[in-house]
């Protein structure tokens, strides 16, 4: 004899005879049930407005080459930049970030082309501003595209000194500021340096140049593309772990980003960033100032190479990781991705 269904057994194929309902006063699929519903609801929103898109300049003219360990980005010669730049004006991108690829034969010991006005950076900042000039210019300081050495500072023997390095920088930003930079962004993690560069930019009245502190830079594996696309992969003698903040340290981010809004960082940055999340939900946190974060070169290359094979969606991998930084309390991404983005939110605009 057959068993006589109840009611806690389904008769028949599934829908012959409903459930009981489970008696769910909250159900939060509601509030994902349609697009219109999820976009009410969002959380966090990713605008180009949040963007920041670094770019590698070369010597020449009309010259753009492939950076074999970055599939999609390229160093440009001046003149190109300065196309990238009115590209970035009109997807409404509110900063670029320049990089120099130095050639090997004007690189020293003393990074002595960082403070020549004739420089990579300075002759794309003055092109840039000539052509498009509300765009916003930020621009790295640090030694390492320069030196023959490929670090930050300057080297004693086999030690990087910290204040001569900081003297050096302090030129350096002046150089750039005087270029037309808006934003000084001292990547090079010598301590002391904020505080003397916003007391150099004052003393030649640059008081409304910004600097945005590489606050929290870390020494990462993956910085390797980005070495490769200026050039330092092969001139880098050691590491930089005596200046570059050790990867399993949170704590100590904290206390290096205090350290720079005291000495006069209008924003911070957080570098690397997707592994580095933690980092960025702390410092906005604990400090509420503007803070950014890097997603750098490995993070790039990793979500490209995957994309290339097939692997991942990018176009959704790209956005996905993006909308990470906003979530953990960014309020602004350097992205390789960032035309790409921009022109992704334009259209749903």
């Amino acid at each position: 004899m057959s068993e006589r269904p109840t009611e806690h057994t389904p008769a028949g194929p599934a829908g012959d005879r409903p459930l009981p309902g489970l008696g769910l006063v909250h159900r939060p699929r509601r509030n994902r049930k349609t697009d219109w519903a999820r976009r009410l609801v969002r959380e966090t929103t990713l605008t180009v407005d949040d963007l920041i898109w670094p770019v590698f300049v070369i010597d020449g003219e009309r010259r753009r080459e492939p950076v074999a360990s970055m599939p999609g980005v390229e160093r440009m010669s001046v003149d190109e930049v300065v196309r990238a730049a009115v590209r970035a004006a009109s997807l409404g991108i509110p900063v670029l970030s320049l990089f120099p690829y130095t050639e090997a034969s004007l690189r020293d010991p003393h990074g002595s082309e960082a403070l020549r006005d004739t420089n990579l950076i300075c002759r794309a900042c003055r092109a840039i501003k000539a052509e498009v000039p509300d765009l916003g210019l930020l621009t790295d300081v640090a030694l390492d595209p320069y030196t023959s050495h490929g670090h930050d500072g300057l080297m004693d023997g086999h030690r990087i000194v910290n204040d001569p390095s900081v003297r050096v920088l302090v030129e350096q930003a002046l150089v750039q500021a005087r270029a037309g930079a808006d934003i000084i962004a001292p990547s090079d993690m010598m301590d002391g340096r904020v505080g003397a560069i916003r007391a150099g930019l004052d003393a030649e009245g640059f008081e409304d140049v910004q600097i945005m502190s590489y606050a929290a830079k870390y020494a990462s594996a993956f910085y390797g593309p980005f070495r490769d696309a200026i050039g330092t992969s092969a001139a880098l003698v050691g590491d930089k772990k005596t200046y570059q903040m050790d990867p399993c340290n949170g704590a100590e981010a904290l206390r290096e980003v205090e350290l720079d809004i005291r000495e006069g960082a209008d924003m911070v940055m957080v570098k690397p960033g997707l592994p580095y999340l933690d980092v960025v939900q702390r410092v906005k946190a604990h400090f509420g100032v503007p803070t950014f974060a890097y997603q750098v070169s490995g993070e790039y290359a990793m979500i490209r190479a995957a994309a290339d094979n097939g692997w991942l969606d990018r176009d959704r991998a790209m956005v996905e990781s993006l909308v990470a930084f906003k979530r953990a309390g960014a309020d602004g991404i350097m992205t390789y991705f960032a035309p790409e983005v921009a022109e992704m939110l334009n259209r749903r605009r």
